[in-house]
């Protein structure tokens, strides 16, 4: 991090649901299945339904452990999300020029857009009720609503350029 605040990151770890863990265990457990009765009583049907079992195993797999990754260089925030820590995928870039307010995710000053339409992205860690709570909000060009849990020095980083959007309560 440079002392200017014009380059921060900071590392999410997103918490997999119980369903997605469930499901991926129970298509191992069929992948195995499904193999082993292929030699003995199924053949070449068992083989498809284990390779079918697999993927789906390897997929939610990646599913299953998630990271979120928050940068913020001039001007910009960029999301990436990273899965199983292999994969990365860009979920978003947002200008801050663009951005209408950044906020604790209870503040007040979200007051006024709780009740508008507006897509909704989370890309926090989503624990339930951990306190405080870490996770900020900001609306991005009055079309959409994002959830992230960024740290102390991205926030300050991000108020640093906008101080009249960004509030810290």
């Amino acid at each position: 991090m440079a002392s200017d605040n014009s380059y921060v990151e900071c590392l999410v770890e997103s918490k997999a649901s119980p369903m997605v863990k469930f499901l991926s265990y129970l298509s191992l457990i069929l992948a195995i299945i499904f193999f082993l009765s292929s030699l003995f009583l199924l053949g070449i049907v068992g083989l498809i339904l284990c390779a079918g079992a697999g993927a789906l195993y390897y997929f939610l797999s990646l599913n299953a452990n998630i990271e979120f990754e928050y940068q913020y260089c001039e001007r910009e925030i960029t999301i990436d999300k990273i899965l199983n820590k292999s994969k990365r995928k860009n979920v978003g870039k947002f200008e801050v020029d663009k951005l209408e307010i950044l906020a604790p995710s209870r503040s007040y000053h979200l007051d006024e857009y709780k009740n508008k339409t507006l897509k909704t992205a989370d890309y926090s860690s989503r624990v339930k009720d951990p306190q405080p709570d870490p996770t900020y909000t900001f609306i991005y060009d009055g079309k959409e609503r994002v959830v992230f849990e960024p740290s102390p020095e991205f926030v300050a980083a991000v108020k640093s350029v906008a101080p009249r959007k960004v509030f810290t309560d």
